[in-house]
């Protein structure tokens, strides 16, 4: 009973003024007031609803481009993996270098995003980067393959490690 009279006060409110009456005075620069209440000079409008859209109904028959698009998304790699393998290390190297390798062969209109700790290295589209005098620590290395439509095809992710001998410990290497 007690959210009933707010629920039927709201609605009585809505309702009267979705019925309230416009009115319209056109002063003498043509500049024009509106008002709920009747003004001197005023008269009464009807005010037209506010223009709405309807979407135009779905049309069955497939775009030019649906059986092709439909093939894109039945493509799978076989194979998609990434060298420097999972949890390699490296000992005080100069360059690791990381390469993309997907069975079969990389499609000509499909796009690699390689990034290394979270980072995108070399322009989209690369399978191969060099990584320059790599800090100690582990790395992480990720790439994604999408196809034309922007559909994931392929995603992997690998890490490695570099060690990097301090002078302070030289028969640790």
């Amino acid at each position: 009973m007690k959210r009933t009279i707010p629920v039927l006060l709201l609605a009585t409110l809505c309702i009267s003024t979705a019925l309230a009456t416009t009115y319209v005075r056109v002063e003498k620069d043509g500049t024009k007031t509106y008002s709920d209440r009747p003004i001197p000079g005023g008269t009464a409008i009807d005010l037209e609803p506010a223009q709405g859209y309807s979407a135009p109904p779905a049309s069955p028959s497939a775009p030019a481009g649906a059986p092709l698009m439909q093939d894109s998304d039945n493509f799978t790699y076989q194979s998609c993996g990434v060298t420097p393998p999972n949890d390699s290390t490296f000992n005080n190297p100069e360059v690791v270098p990381i390469s993309v390798v997907t069975a079969p062969a990389l499609r000509p209109l499909d796009t690699v995003i390689l990034t290394v700790d979270g980072q995108s290295v070399g322009q989209p589209g690369i399978t191969s980067y060099t990584m320059n005098q790599p800090v100690r620590g582990t790395h992480t290395v990720a790439v994604t393959i999408k196809n034309r439509y922007g559909r994931m095809l392929c995603t992997v992710i690998s890490s490695f490690h570099v060690m990097r001998p301090s002078l302070n410990s030289p028969g640790r290497r």
